[in-house]
């Protein structure tokens, strides 16, 4: 608990506890559910490509900051902004996970430099929080391997943004970290590209940098004014699921809605699906071990058991959009996971790697095909998706959806779960902005 008068409190709670305990349980929540926007790390204007993905998982550190110092709300969605840009345009200029570098690490420091701006650190003690945060808390995508996924992954960022909290703290108090940790040429960033590198980032061509010199790998240009910030460019996902099978979910929605034929008869008309993806999802959620998950952390990063429960639901209530088909939480418990339907169905599924004329439409878009089969032999295509529904770019395709609309859809489910009436949910977050530090600190409240 904290003292009178401070800490933060996190979701459904009136209880005050330290801001950086807040952080841990409001992003473990946020990201237990998966339900958070996505940005790419693609930034052609600038020529930053890296294509490194990250969440908006971070926003509860911030509130527990602004609760603790008791700020106000648009204090506080102001710093949520920053946070998203400087987590934005990190995965822009440098990819983690060609290192085996879980991305969480770029929200961390995100956190120690927005949270340290909160508490109004010193320009020398944020560079520090930041040193501490990189040099001692490295998460790798170890997290994320092995045959069954852990609550680890789930985790993940909570973890990493609890630590980067406590950075600020200790550095807040005097204690020194390391500083010019992007310079440091045994930190990640320089290991792995840059002067004097060290190792080979996967897929990287070349030879090493083994220049000498003492520099940042990347140059970091943040957005200060107007409207083109890095949030900008999110993902939106419209329920639960990897945001990687989007472009599979939005090929299958459009397929069963042109051929409702395909869902009578508990199915039994589909002979084979045949999805085509792109590099890294299908390494991810195409893994072979993803093939039979046995828990919610597997089963919602793997591309043959959200498809497969996404067309038995529909089979079940003969319907196909987005808003019938909405992915919750009751999709991933233990009977969903071995529901006898679900796994016929993914045991006709065939994952398949597009190569080049895929990989090369990512991050750009999420280049993905479906093809289902009959039992007659006839095929239905549902040509390439490139950006399905809550994606950024989908306002460009030839029939865009109501973002508000399957937003609300989405928010609305997932209360309904938690008994929490979804317009007082809805309109006391969304009022975020305009909320004194006395209603900030009852955000949570619901």
């Amino acid at each position: 608990p904290a003292a009178k008068g401070r800490g933060a409190t996190f979701y459904g709670s009136t209880l005050s506890v330290q801001p950086e305990k807040a952080a841990l349980v409001c992003a473990s929540a946020d990201r237990e559910w998966d339900s958070n926007g996505t940005v790419f790390g693609w930034n052609p204007e600038l020529g930053n490509k890296a294509g490194e993905f990250g969440h908006n998982d971070y926003y509860g550190a911030v509130v527990a900051a602004c609760q603790d110092l008791q700020l106000d709300g648009r204090t506080a969605l102001i710093a949520m902004l920053l946070h998203d840009e400087i987590r934005g345009r990190l995965a822009e200029c440098f990819s983690l996970k060609d290192c085996f570098i879980d991305h969480v690490l770029h929200g961390a420091i995100a956190t120690a430099a927005v949270v340290g701006a909160i508490y109004k650190l010193s320009v020398d003690q944020i560079e520090q929080a930041i040193g501490m945060t990189v040099a001692h808390y490295v998460p790798f995508r170890a997290i994320r391997a092995g045959h069954q996924l852990s609550d680890s992954k789930g985790a993940s960022a909570a973890f990493s943004t609890e630590v980067a909290f406590l950075a600020v703290k200790r550095a807040a108090l005097g204690f020194i970290g390391p500083q010019d940790i992007f310079r440091n040429p045994q930190a990640p960033f320089r290991l792995f590209c840059g002067p004097e590198q060290k190792f080979q980032r996967v897929g990287a061509k070349g030879e090493p940098n083994s220049r000498s010199a003492d520099e940042s790998p990347f140059d970091l240009t943040l957005t200060r004014a107007g409207s083109d910030f890095a949030v900008m460019g999110m993902h939106f996902k419209l329920g639960l699921y990897e945001h990687q099978s989007a472009g599979a979910i939005q090929a299958c929605i459009d397929l069963l809605a042109s051929h409702p034929e395909l869902l009578l008869d508990s199915g039994n008309p589909i002979g084979k699906i045949i999805i085509t993806a792109y590099q890294p999802a299908f390494g991810i959620i195409g893994d072979p071990a993803k093939r039979d998950p046995h828990t919610r952390q597997s089963a919602d990063h793997s591309m043959v058991y959200i498809v497969g429960t996404l067309i038995r639901k529909a089979t079940e209530i003969q319907r196909s959009s987005w808003k019938d088909l909405i992915l919750l939480p009751p999709d991933y418990d233990d009977l969903a996971l071995h529901h006898p339907l679900t796994r016929k169905l993914m045991a006709r599924i065939e994952f398949r790697h597009g190569g080049d004329e895929y990989d090369r439409r990512y991050p750009d878009g999420i280049p993905t095909s479906v093809l289902i089969q009959d039992g007659s032999g006839a095929s239905f295509d549902s040509s390439l998706v490139m950006y399905p529904a809550g994606h950024a770019r989908n306002h460009l395709t030839s029939d865009p959806c109501d973002l508000e609309n399957l937003l609300d859809n989405k928010w609305g489910q997932l209360c309904r779960l938690a008994k929490v009436a979804p317009s007082d949910a809805i309109s006391g977050y969304g009022g975020i902005g305009s909320m004194t530090a006395e209603e900030l600190r009852a955000i949570h409240q619901v």
